[in-house]
């Protein structure tokens, strides 16, 4: 059958979707109750909502999480997704995995995780028999539903806060000593926050501890909003007494709006980084070597659309030719080895990459502050850590092509490896796999290592364009956790384990870059005892 005959049948099998999903594009929620708009929730819509509150118990407002005035969220079970559910696929072959990639774009599928072991694929359960008639023999029953213990919209709910916990900003205590709650961590990190108490916290960092901490933008997005960032380092302004160029480690997270734990991890590096310093030898001297440079969120517009609309939503909010079908992945809109060809015909794809190499805002305008940080402002970037999640990876370029190797391949496996040993063996840390991003994200045949085809776009992304392009020899993607038992809907339990672990990765880094430990530490001797390698 022809692509465009499948396509075809796609979007006859999603029209009904499509139709409900239209009126619900641009509703947001303001004061706690919808703003008033013309496609305002229908008395079903609304009905259901009211069902939802009272099995669960949810209070019909929130108290304000922004200023005033700010959007707020409500966390309902957002009856869109209250018939759908993830599916895990087992891939043995390469046809199995060109089937699926071909059933992807013909039912717009939205595609959780794919890599060498499983692909995961949340679906509407009336749709199943569909993809699964598109589907060989083999597949039909290598398949099992994740997060079996409770339903994808008891999932979204959970990953709001609690009622109980929730407050503004101007009530939120500026105290950062762990609390008898947790016994470590701070109430911040408690709960995933929203953009409109992000900032605020962000803003209250940069005028509490003025010694080694900035409060910048990396650039503005789609619909206006900065991307609000922390320059942490023991002098980021002293211009007094020129040493070089300030070697500078960038971390970003919420590339991909709902990946709510990349955020909050970014926020959790920046309050230890900053507490620590003057306090731990170690922190204190990596601040003095280098300027860490922490943006939460590269898709500012999206986060806060995962928010007060869709709890799912990865792209940014850019219109595209098909009004219910907004938003470029800014991961695949970089221009090195942009391949958007293989998306441009289909802007609903959750991997569309835009009509030409940075047609994605926000993606253009950090990529242009960045080159204009090592071209004007004296800075060399030598690390560049892109959070995500999830699958627990550690990835080094390229993700373009399984076949092309980057010069210090040798070098960018051996730091991920030790990396990946800081994270396990610290503090019940979990285990990460480290591999090239392209590998880290397709199906491989196990016996002879044969590549299989991917279901979503490769090229484009921050990754490979900040160690080509822009020459960080140090660049990865880390996919955080966990495995698919929540995948992008974490338990908010796990906001402070995740963000201990990358917080040894990073003082691992350190001391890498200082030369303590790997290779060129003591004259090219490994301190085998640490890497256990």
């Amino acid at each position: 059958m022809r692509q465009s005959a499948l396509t075809a049948l796609g979007l006859l099998l999603l029209a009904p979707s499509l139709a409900a999903a239209a009126p619900h594009e641009d509703v947001r929620f303001t004061n706690g109750a919808p703003a008033s708009h013309p496609h305002s929730p229908r008395p079903w819509r609304r009905l259901s909502d009211c069902i939802i509150r009272k099995i669960w118990g949810l209070p019909e407002k929130q108290k304000s999480l922004g200023s005033a005035g700010a959007a707020t969220i409500e966390p309902l079970a957002d009856t869109r997704y209250g018939e759908d559910v993830v599916l895990r696929f087992t891939i043995q072959t390469s046809e199995e995995a060109a089937a699926l990639a071909e059933a992807v774009d013909v039912l717009f599928l939205d595609v959780w995780e794919f890599n060498e072991d499983w692909a995961d694929l949340r679906i509407a359960k009336d749709v199943v028999p569909s993809l699964l008639g598109l589907l060989p023999a083999s597949l039909q029953k290598s398949h099992q539903p994740l997060m079996q213990d409770l339903d994808l919209a008891q999932a979204i709910f959970g990953s709001f806060p609690s009622h109980a916990g929730t407050q503004s900003h101007d009530h939120y205590s500026p105290d950062l000593k762990p609390t008898p709650r947790s016994g470590r961590g701070h109430p911040f990190f408690q709960d995933y926050q929203p953009l409109s108490v992000i900032d605020p916290w962000m803003r209250l960092m940069a005028s509490m501890f003025t010694t080694h901490v900035r409060r910048i933008s990396v650039g503005l997005t789609y619909e206006g909003r900065e991307i609000p960032a922390l320059r942490v380092g023991v002098h980021p302004t002293d211009n007094d007494h020129p040493s070089g160029a300030r070697k500078t480690v960038i971390i970003t997270g919420g590339s991909h709006a709902r990946e709510w734990i990349s955020t909050s991890t970014v926020n959790y590096l920046a309050w230890s980084l900053i507490n620590a310093y003057g306090k731990d030898r170690e922190v204190t001297r990596l601040l003095e070597e280098f300027d860490f440079v922490l943006v939460p969120t590269l898709n500012p517009d999206g986060y806060v659309y995962s928010w007060e609309t869709d709890r799912l939503w990865r792209k940014n909010r850019q219109p595209t030719s098909l009004r219910f079908c907004r938003g470029i992945d800014l991961d695949r809109s970089y221009s090195f080895q942009w391949d958007g060809d293989t998306t441009r015909s289909n802007p609903c794809s959750e991997s569309f990459a835009g009509d030409a190499p940075f047609d994605g805002v926000e993606a253009q305008r950090f990529a242009e502050w960045a080159k204009n940080e090592t071209e004007y402002s004296n800075v060399d970037i030598v690390g560049f850590f892109d959070l995500h999640s999830y699958s627990q990876q550690i990835l080094y370029p390229y993700s373009y092509s399984c076949n092309d190797q980057p010069p210090a391949i040798e070098d960018l496996e051996e730091l991920a490896l030790g990396l990946a040993k800081a994270i396990r063996i610290s503090r019940k840390g979990h285990a990460y796999k480290v591999t090239s991003a392209c590998e880290g994200n397709v199906a491989l045949s196990n016996k002879k290592k044969t590549i299989f085809p991917r279901i979503e776009s490769s090229g484009g992304s921050a990754l490979d364009y900040f160690h080509h392009e822009l020459k960080v020899k140090y660049s990865y993607q880390i996919k955080l956790r966990d495995t698919g038992s929540y995948g992008f809907l974490l338990p908010k339990d796990s906001i402070i384990p995740t963000g201990e672990e990358m917080l040894d990765a990073v003082l691992y880094f350190g001391r890498f870059m200082l030369g303590e430990i790997g290779m060129a530490a003591k004259g090219g001797h490994r301190k085998a005892q640490f890497l256990g390698l």
